[in-house]
């Protein structure tokens, strides 16, 4: 079941996902999303990160749209976007924050860790957080709370149980 603040944190990511307005989401959505992402770190589709991207993002939505039963230009509404995300990702905990999320905090890291350590440090963080299109101004924050182990950088481990915290409720600070 769905609390007030997962519906309210859905919620603002139904409004990200739907990037022409009109109420439904659909792949062109999430295609678009990841897109964006890719100009905000100036990478191109083709490239083997922009291509990782693209196909975590896709990967998202084919996930939802088959437990959906959406026909290949179905849409979700926002209800049936709460219901879905609830059921397939949010009710699993980390299994499923770690099946459907994590390819794509992996390849967004890929994006961001500019210095090829496999980890994001606070200036990397703060080009995530931009290109996820979260409030800059949040991104010093949402980094210490994220650091669990307090070494000055993020892993994926760290990044995909944030966004785990962050959506059951357990963690305050901006992921989107």
């Amino acid at each position: 079941m769905t609390t007030s603040v997962q519906a309210q944190r859905l919620d603002r990511r139904f409004e990200l996902w739907d990037s022409n307005g009109d109420g439904r989401i659909d792949r062109g959505d999430w295609e678009a999303e990841a897109h964006r992402i890719l100009k905000s770190f100036q990478e191109t589709p083709a490239s083997p990160k922009g291509q990782a991207l693209l196909e975590a993002y896709l990967g998202m939505w084919s996930y939802l749209a088959e437990h959906a039963q959406l026909g290949p230009n179905g849409s979700l509404d926002r209800a049936q976007f709460h219901a879905l995300v609830s059921e397939h990702i949010l009710d699993r905990g980390k299994e499923g924050f770690d099946e459907v999320l994590r390819p794509t905090v992996t390849a967004i890291l890929g994006l961001a860790d500019t210095d090829g350590d496999g980890h994001v440090d606070p200036k990397e963080f703060r080009a995530w957080i931009k290109a996820i299109g979260a409030e800059e101004s949040t991104a010093d924050e949402a980094f210490r709370a994220i650091d669990a182990n307090d070494d000055g950088r993020l892993s994926v481990d760290e990044l995909v149980e944030s966004v785990h915290r962050y959506h059951a409720g357990e963690l305050d600070v901006a992921l989107l």
